[in-house]
């Protein structure tokens, strides 16, 4: 029972680890996550310039899982080239050493104080930044006192056998346990934690240099997997093209560190007699290594990169814009045109959505389920590259007439993309789940849908030819369309009530799914006149601030 308890002691502490690591990556996400990221997508620049912005990014929220995630998007959208991107990698790799080099020294004795401040922040505030400063302070009291406990549970254990003999036996096998803390370094999402914990063991003398070094590398190995799983979901092999490269600079950092490995434990000593602050050092030391060996050579490794992994293209796929020219950024008037026009491939394909929704109701469509889950794929992907070429555009060459624009243009495109979403997850999920439940519609209800679903199809109509020819009266009338699918779903949410009232609860579920259906097409047909109706009647101030009435007795 004593070694079972010892056990459950040893996993409570390794996830109390592990979980204040997370609360101050989460608490300073959430306080700075997106001044992060517009600062880093503005950062990253040349390669001098992006390490330092991966290196204080990820000296910040302390996970360079996390920094690499984001940078891997960025470079996915466009919106940083290859070989900045790979320079930031590096940054956040050293970015990662510094909270490791803080805990090295013993600063038990803070934890009590830090967490009494994160929990005042915590309770004290709303949702605020300030409040979620006190989960990066809960966080850091978190670590220091697990690693403290760590450190009193180890020390009995300086005599087991058994452990010795476990040990003793991956001191001969530097790669298994390369492999052992890779494999544990991906599966928690954090280095720090694994070389905390191999901080801890060294302290105790319960792991020599060499082996404690090696476990360092494999703990560096394999925060580098996550990106490469989490961050390059497209089929495009180009999107790989960042978490390899920064998988492969590591890979090949650990296979030189490897070789020199039987030297290490001098070199290390000399900087340092204490064992955990040798593994501290030696982390800290291999990343500055690797990326001083990596960045004069991210060119021409970026051009292998890139011959290895070309950028797919498929000239039938809907998500590729067919109208971002690149080259016609240096003229707005002219990209904004280009912009404008792949916008209406998105609105082309919203109505064949709602198309494929209509059809679904009337007759038996399930196998377009899956083609129209493709396409609404196709219409979030295409979004997203009009909102990257506008934003990459030069605001200070655009006048006023152009910002206009540009906001139209993103206001559209955003507008259909959501109308798509709830065409394919909404109406079409409930066709799938009438025929899952085998409930028919009555042939008022039948008549009712189709003759929505037909109006709805116009509107989207009217949205497009408004985007491209702006009248006045047509947005007005556009705009009215939002009160008559607010009395339909008024109309049937009373019939419904009925229903319930009458004791027809068969009626009434059937009734409640059918309302279900209405306040979906009433949200679709309200992104519909946002998308261009309503930036048409705010730009001849046709709109109300809000739709409450005057009131002189409202409270100031």
């Amino acid at each position: 029972m004593t070694e079972l308890f010892a056990l459950l002691n040893f996993g409570g502490y390794i996830a109390l680890l592990l979980w204040g690591v997370h609360m101050v990556q989460s608490g300073v996400q959430r306080a700075f996550g997106a001044a992060l990221r517009i600062w880093m997508g503005r950062a990253l620049g040349t390669r001098v310039r992006a390490f330092f912005t991966g290196l204080a990014i990820t000296s910040a929220i302390q996970s360079s899982t996390a920094t690499g995630l984001m940078i891997t998007s960025f470079a996915a959208g466009g919106l940083v080239a290859l070989t900045p991107g790979l320079a930031a990698m590096l940054g956040a790799n050293v970015g990662t050493t510094i909270i490791v080099q803080l805990l090295s020294f013993n600063l038990t004795a803070l934890a009590p104080t830090l967490i009494l401040i994160g929990v005042w922040l915590f309770r004290r505030h709303q949702p605020s930044r300030r409040r979620d400063l006190g989960r990066v302070f809960i966080g850091l009291g978190l670590l220091l006192l697990s690693l403290h406990e760590l450190v009193l549970l180890f020390a009995p254990l300086q005599d087991a056998r058994l452990l010795e003999i476990l040990l003793d036996a991956l001191s001969g096998q530097p790669v298994i346990a390369l492999l052992l803390a890779a494999i544990l370094a991906w599966a928690s999402h954090s280095s720090v934690a694994v070389v905390v914990l191999i901080m801890s063991l060294a302290s105790h003398d319960m792991i020599e240099p060499s082996l404690a070094y090696a476990l360092v590398l494999g703990a560096n190995l394999g925060t580098s997997v996550n990106p490469l799983l989490e961050g390059a979901g497209d089929d495009d092999p180009a999107a790989r093209r960042l978490p390899l490269g920064n998988l492969g600079t590591r890979l090949a950092g650990c296979l030189l560190a490897l070789v020199l490995l039987p030297w290490l434990p001098t070199l290390m000593g000399v900087l340092s007699a204490d064992p955990a602050r040798a593994v501290a050092n030696f982390h800290t030391l291999f990343n500055v290594a690797v990326a001083l060996l990596f960045l004069p050579l991210l060119t021409p490794y970026a051009r292998v990169l890139v011959r290895v992994l070309p950028k797919r293209s498929d000239p039938n796929d809907p998500s590729r814009p067919q109208y971002l020219d690149e080259s016609a950024h240096e003229v707005p008037a002219i990209a904004l045109g280009n912009a404008a026009r792949e916008a209406l491939r998105v609105a082309d394909m919203t109505q064949s959505l709602l198309g494929m929704a209509r059809a679904g109701f009337l007759r038996d469509n399930r196998h377009r389920i899956a083609h129209a889950r493709y396409v609404n794929s196709a219409i979030d992907r295409l979004d997203g590259a009009i909102t990257t070429y506008l934003a990459t555009l030069d605001q200070d060459a655009m006048n006023q007439d152009d910002h206009r624009r540009l906001d139209e243009i993103l206001a559209f495109s955003s507008n259909m993309a959501h109308a798509g979403n709830i065409a394919t997850s909404g109406l079409l999920g409930h066709t799938a789940t009438l025929r899952k439940k085998g409930w028919a519609f009555t042939a008022a209800q039948r008549d009712e849908l189709t003759t929505v679903l037909d109006r709805l199809m116009r509107n989207q109509r009217q949205t497009a030819a408004l985007f491209v020819a702006e009248d006045i009266r047509s947005a007005r009338y556009l705009a009215f369309e939002k009160d008559h699918f607010r009395e339909l779903e008024a109309t049937a949410a009373e019939r419904n009530l009925q229903n319930i009232q009458a004791g027809r609860l068969d009626q009434a579920e059937l009734g409640s799914f059918y309302l279900d259906i209405l306040r979906d097409a009433k949200t679709v047909n309200s992104f519909l006149v946002e998308a261009a109706a309503y930036p048409i009647l705010a730009k001849h101030n046709e709109l109300l601030p809000n739709r409450l009435r005057e009131n002189s007795g409202a409270p100031e």
